[in-house]
């Protein structure tokens, strides 16, 4: 954690001159966004893994009609494709994985009075007139939703809003492109539910950046629009 706390330090050295007071908010934006560049050939990755499973599709229509009887069977076809095309239908989940101890170590950081033993400087930095380690409900206390913090977190909420519309449209889209998965018993239950459900979870960004630190918020909302960009560009 101190290892953390002095490289998100050096980064908000380096841009004090642009930035001045909100250089360690800058530094999370930057921080975040090199992390999403590690992971980016991962990303470019899942977007050849849907592709490859939207062009099995056909085939895997012409399974389904030759083993409408035989569940099992169906099952073992549909598997034995994707290993014979040597697609995962999982490789999509792993670009979201491995962000999480990113995020998880800035939430502590900011979450945290103390590191190695002393007092935590970080949580001194803030975002225009909005404290690092501060959440929503501090800003609201303090000033007030049109308050200098509230007004901050105002700036968040439409930027995230924007953003989850944009993915709203978009997953609605490709949720409804995307074949049904096929188990032994055909048909996994629930699936329609889930599938009207997919679209509105990008909403759910508003409810994260309201309830944990706004640095751990700035992550939330820069990777949010980093993933809404590259996912343009990846699945044009």
């Amino acid at each position: 954690m101190s290892v953390f706390a002095r490289l998100v330090e050096h980064l908000a050295d380096l841009l004090t001159p642009l930035f001045h007071a909100s250089a360690a908010a800058a530094a999370i934006v930057l921080f975040t966004a090199l992390v999403r560049l590690l992971v980016h050939p991962l990303s470019r990755a899942a977007a050849r893994g849907r592709r490859a499973r939207a062009a099995l599709q056909p085939k895997i229509d012409a399974l389904r009609a030759r083993h409408a009887r035989d569940p099992e069977r169906l099952q073992r076809a549909v598997l034995e494709l994707h290993a014979q095309e040597k697609v995962s239908p999982l490789s999509g989940c792993l670009p979201g994985l491995l962000q999480l101890p990113a995020f998880f170590l800035l939430y502590h950081l900011f979450s945290s009075t103390t590191i190695g033993g002393g007092s935590n400087s970080l949580l001194d930095h803030r975002l225009f007139a909005a404290p690092l380690g501060g959440r929503w409900a501090d800003a609201l206390s303090d000033g007030g939703m049109f308050g200098p913090a509230g007004l901050v977190y105002l700036g968040l909420f439409a930027l995230v809003a924007a953003v989850a519309t944009v993915n709203y449209r978009r997953t609605r889209r490709t949720t409804a492109a995307q074949p049904a998965p096929v188990t032994g018993g055909g048909q996994v239950p629930g699936l329609a539910a889930v599938t009207r459900v997919t679209p509105f979870l990008s909403f759910f960004t508003l409810v994260s950046v309201a309830v944990v630190p706004l640095a751990a918020a700035l992550y939330i909302v820069t990777s949010t629009a980093w993933s809404a960009a590259e996912q343009s560009l990846l699945y044009r």
